[in-house]
């Protein structure tokens, strides 16, 4: 049990799995992406996860070698030979292998990976007590230059914010958009509470439409509370009562300093409390969207 590799149809071990030094994945970033969970043995929003995939693939001029059905199977089939119940899935399409020059003309054959295994991203102890988080100086790439709705292999530019945060000391790094306005953080999207309003970037504020984010956009409806779409500046998060980020491997985490400042009480809010109970619920229950296929 443990960490397995499908690459282009045959499953293996992470120790045994290699690609050529020529993929143009390796040498520019030249591909796809998405990350998904599995709870209990069941892979949560495949669907949702696939749609995007291959409209991020569409997006670069990219063939996806397999149909989204088989795609999923293979997904499924590297789930449980894994043998891991609770997993973080990884799934890449590359422009395959070519030579050292841009042309993806010279990359004839398309490559998918899938990569079974466990993440943790934040310690317990920060879903207790909350993260705090500092602003970057890297702005998100601006959409006409490369549209972050792209869930691309290139993640330089949140890797350099992520830089950012690793010097100050802390997990997750703001990132604002070339306006000025609150985008997202390096991995996960942004909301803001305040009242009985929960409120977060639109997908024009140059984010990614994150599926943990559509997830929780319902489940504060379900709460009875209002959601919506706004652009935000760094006022909105300095005043809020409360703030939370979303993402596949952070799930529903609250922010309780940004910038050096408390938000709110200074400890996680009971929206954002709420809506991480109402997540947990629904990923371990088994419930609508948590299912393979």
């Amino acid at each position: 049990m443990g960490r397995k590799v499908y690459i282009d149809g045959k499953i293996m071990d992470d120790t045994e799995a290699k690609i050529s030094v020529f993929d143009h994945c390796f040498l520019y970033g030249d591909g796809v992406f998405e990350g998904i969970r599995a709870y209990s043995g069941r892979v949560f929003k495949l669907g949702e996860h696939l749609e995007r995939l291959f409209r991020s693939a569409k997006a670069i001029s990219l063939e996806v070698p397999m149909s989204r059905e088989d795609l999923a199977a293979a997904i499924d089939k590297t789930l449980q030979a894994s043998g891991l119940r609770d997993a973080y899935i990884r799934v890449v399409v590359s422009r395959g292998v070519g030579d050292l020059g841009l042309d993806p003309r010279k990359c004839p054959k398309p490559s998918v990976v899938i990569i079974v295994g466990t993440i943790e991203l934040y310690p317990e102890e920060l879903y207790e007590n909350g993260l705090a988080i500092i602003t970057a100086s890297t702005r998100r790439t601006p959409p006409d230059a490369l549209n972050p709705r792209i869930k691309s292999c290139n993640y330089l530019n949140n890797i350099l914010a992520k830089i950012e945060g690793i010097r100050a000391g802390v997990m997750e790094v703001l990132m604002l958009n070339q306006w000025g306005r609150v985008a997202e953080c390096t991995g996960d999207n942004v909301f803001r509470v305040s009242g009985r309003v929960v409120e977060t970037p639109p997908p024009e504020a140059g984010i990614l439409e994150g599926i943990t984010r559509g997830v929780v956009m319902e489940l504060v409806r379900d709460a009875g509370l209002a959601v919506r779409e706004r652009d935000l500046t760094l006022y909105d998060l300095y005043s809020a009562e409360e703030v939370f980020i979303t993402g596949t491997a952070a799930e529903v985490i609250a922010v309780t300093k940004i910038d050096g400042r408390p938000v709110g009480s200074g400890k996680p809010g009971p929206v954002t409390s709420d809506l991480r109970a109402r997540f947990r619920k629904l990923v371990t229950s088994g419930g609508p969207g948590a299912k393979t296929g």
